[in-house]
């Protein structure tokens, strides 16, 4: 098992080392870090081109590569890799099908506050295209004290690929040996797949419960007996502050499904994980919206 870590020698890409990081101690997977360069620059006429600059660039860019390996604990097999391409978000994905690699981590943007999520062009570009699943690390991640993950949160409403993400959460919980938390979002969400016109609060509160039981049932029926599991119906005027209220500590990890938007095979990040990411001051996992035909967790 590989996986991905799109590499910047940035405070970002720190964050994204150190979740890469927690998450192949707990996977035992092989770390592949990733730079990408633009092939080239064409600069304006005007502006002489440093002879050798591209060669300068790439021999700064392996000796960053080389510290972000040594930084890195010698439990964890890591390798480093420096391709060129226009885009970096589509430079980490070819390198996902060059090395066959089941995921890609990366950091969150420079400019959002500590300990919160802040989407910036590559993660956005990956969280619209990836065909794998692409863990976000928060600003701040570079100073977890926690050298694995401690528990998978599962969030789950019932619209087209819940039952994939619940299927990954699973087996990734079960892979890490961590518990399981399984988060109900379907009282939260006005389109649910279970809602009913004549529906007043305290009904759909208990079609909200009657979900959390299915998918407890579901999720304990693939899990070994006495196997740590538990199972919140998701509560607060709005996504954000029903988030807020959900207990976080420092390893813990959200895995979030696909909009019902995403193409066959691909990422797209849905209105209700796009507002828990606002909040939410652990990591998340977006799952694409496709079987998967790895036993691996995130494959």
């Amino acid at each position: 098992m590989r996986l991905i870590v799109g590499y910047l020698a940035t405070p970002s890409g720190k964050d994204g080392l150190v979740l890469g990081t927690q998450l192949a101690r707990s996977l035992g997977a092989q770390l592949d870090i990733c730079m990408v360069l633009p092939p080239d620059r064409t600069l304006p006429a005007k502006v002489p081109s440093e002879a050798g600059y591209d060669d300068i660039l790439a021999a700064r860019a392996h000796d960053w590569l080389a510290e972000a390996k040594a930084s890195v604990p010698e439990d964890i097999q890591v390798e480093v890799h420096l391709s060129f391409h226009e885009s970096f978000a589509q430079g980490l994905l070819d390198e996902v099908d060059r090395l066959n690699a089941l995921a890609i981590v990366v950091g969150a943007s420079g400019d959002g506050l500590l300990g919160r999520h802040a989407i910036g062009s590559v993660s956005t570009e990956l969280l619209h295209s990836a065909h794998v699943p692409v863990a976000l690390a928060p600003r701040g991640t570079r100073h977890s004290a926690a050298s694995a993950i401690r528990e998978v949160t599962c969030a789950l409403g019932t619209r087209v690929g819940a039952d994939i993400v619940l299927n990954t959460a699973v087996r990734t919980s079960e892979l890490m040996q961590v518990p399981l938390r399984l988060v109900s979002l379907v009282a939260l969400d006005p389109q649910n797949d279970l809602r009913d016109h004549r529906d007043t609060a305290e009904s759909a509160r208990e079609r909200a419960r009657n979900h959390a039981q299915d998918t407890l049932d579901v999720a304990r029926a693939a899990l070994p007996a006495e196997f740590p599991i538990e199972v919140i119906i998701a509560d607060g005027s709005t996504v954000e502050s029903a988030v807020r209220q959900l207990d976080w500590q420092d390893g813990d990890l959200v895995m979030v499904g696909s909009s019902r938007l995403a193409q066959p095979r691909k990422l797209f990040l849905g209105s209700t994980a796009a507002k828990m990411l606002r909040v939410l001051p652990v990591p998340m996992v977006v799952v694409p919206k496709h079987e998967f035909t790895q036993p691996e967790a995130l494959s």
